[in-house]
């Protein structure tokens, strides 16, 4: 494995607040080091696809604020399997990216893992991104504490209103 040159950066599964600052952290970090930052639409299936933006420091310069992720996001069957995997590898070596980022979850992360098994010579950093708080291994995850402090944030005005009309709310959360 050679000097990396290129960077891919992708997230992938269910979006979860603070993916965007993650994106724009990775973007504004590789470009200080002297990287091209290459963003990858769609996840996998951008990666099988060739869905490819070339990211500079204005391309993430107002998406702190923004929810869910600029980058987009789906669920790709397709990289599940050798197939999609293999032309997915061919599309990041014709784009000459040399290490991929990933945003996610469980999904995602185990995504990248069975690609690098496959195919050691990109290397793939995960970065835990699920609101479900369920990677192994980290105690917060992207995304985590925004969507359990808007869930205490609800349940505080529900039971305001609840105590109003003398009634009971059942309130249920992942």
């Amino acid at each position: 494995m050679g000097k990396i040159k290129k960077v891919g950066v992708l997230t992938s599964g269910g979006d979860a607040p603070g993916m965007n600052a993650a994106i724009r952290g990775v973007t504004r970090t590789a470009i200080y080091y002297g990287l091209e930052v290459v963003g990858i639409r769609q996840g996998y299936h951008g990666m099988i696809h060739k869905d490819f933006i070339e990211l500079k420091a204005n391309s993430v310069s107002d998406i702190l604020a923004r929810g869910g992720t600029i980058l987009k996001t789906v669920r790709s069957k397709e990289f599940m399997e050798a197939k999609g995997r293999k032309q997915a590898y061919k599309n990041l070596k014709e784009e000459g990216i040399d290490a991929v980022v990933v945003i996610g979850g469980d999904g995602s992360l185990t995504g990248a893992r069975v690609f690098c098994d496959e195919y050691f010579d990109i290397p793939f950093v995960g970065i835990p991104g699920t609101i479900d708080n369920d990677i192994y291994g980290t105690d917060y995850t992207i995304g985590y504490d925004t969507a359990l402090n808007t869930v205490v944030e609800a349940v505080d005005k529900i039971r305001d209103t609840a105590g109003s009309h003398n009634r009971l709310f059942f309130v249920e959360v992942m």
